[in-house]
């Protein structure tokens, strides 16, 4: 069990900052173990000639970006988010508009791809909120209220035909072959 691999993978993956003690638990090791092996890790990525680095915060961490990369990823943001949605963001935003809140593994298996760059790049332009959801126990996407008045509707229950593709049944059929 490579507990540097694993970690480096969960927060990759993790959408949040998360505390050690979670990290541990995932990985069924002591927060000693996680604590050693983020101070690795910060040594390894926490370098001018490194893109990515850890983040510390109180008593999280996170991936992120090398904070002297701020300007260059300020105008990659700002052509992201000025320019027109793409197919795929059209789709998982229809998909969260009318499934929502959805998790990502939900949206994942009804689209059949990966989604974690077009969610961010939705939250990015402000169409979509991450939030939590103690019954699914991971964080749950949903529109914000910029698209919801982009729309010119109150609520998702108002856009067209929402009950009937809300409850569609080939949804219910890709979401059941999880």
């Amino acid at each position: 069990m490579n507990v540097l691999s694993q970690i480096e993978s969960i927060l990759f993956v993790a959408s949040k900052p998360l505390a050690p003690k979670v990290i541990a638990k995932a990985l069924g090791v002591s927060v000693a173990t996680v604590e050693d092996a983020l101070e690795t890790l910060k040594l390894k990525y926490n370098r001018a000639d490194c893109g990515i680095h850890i983040l510390f915060d109180d008593e999280s961490v996170q991936f992120g970006t090398n904070p002297d990369n701020t300007a260059a990823i300020d105008s990659f943001v700002k052509d992201e988010v000025s320019g027109e949605l793409t197919r795929p963001q059209l789709e998982t935003l229809t998909v969260i508009a009318y499934r929502g809140p959805i998790t990502r593994p939900e949206l994942e298996q009804i689209r059949g791809v990966n989604c974690a760059l077009i969610l961010r790049n939705l939250m990015v332009r402000g169409l979509v909120e991450e939030g939590e959801d103690a019954d699914k126990l991971m964080p749950v996407y949903r529109l914000s209220f910029d698209a919801l008045r982009h729309l010119g509707v109150a609520s998702v229950e108002r856009l067209p035909e929402y009950n009937a593709l809300h409850a569609h049944e080939h949804i219910e059929q890709a979401l059941k072959q999880e």
